[in-house]
């Protein structure tokens, strides 16, 4: 509390965090006093910086995501055919025709019929 009331009494006086504050909790309010004390066309300028800071940080992480969620489209993809191909051989061993494959795996017969 005594912290607070010498923060306020002194506030206008004071040019950098003193020691004794805590910085993480302390630093937002100079942060905030800083920018009050702004001329109208810096506040202009330092919220449009702002602005192109979060926006440049929301559209990384819309990357982010869309290429994490093609990544595991594409894993899943690629996982199905490995386990039709798998499955191919397996008929084929067994002495199914290649149209019976096809219609059991969903692979072409051209596919099937490259398998060795």
């Amino acid at each position: 509390m005594d912290m607070w009331l010498y923060l306020l009494k002194n506030m206008s006086k004071l040019d950098k965090i003193p020691d004794f504050f805590d910085k993480r909790v302390f630093g937002l309010i100079f942060d905030i006093g800083e920018v009050a004390k702004l001329t109208p066309e810096d506040k202009m300028a330092y919220e449009a910086s702002l602005k192109h800071k979060r926006d440049a940080e929301n559209t990384y992480s819309t990357a982010q995501r869309i290429g994490h969620d093609r990544g595991l489209k594409e894993g899943i993809a690629q996982g199905q055919y490995q386990k039709a191909i798998e499955t191919a051989l397996k008929f084929k061993k067994m002495g199914l025709s290649v149209e019976q494959i096809a219609e059991g795996t969903g692979l072409t017969i051209e596919e099937i019929e490259k398998l060795k």
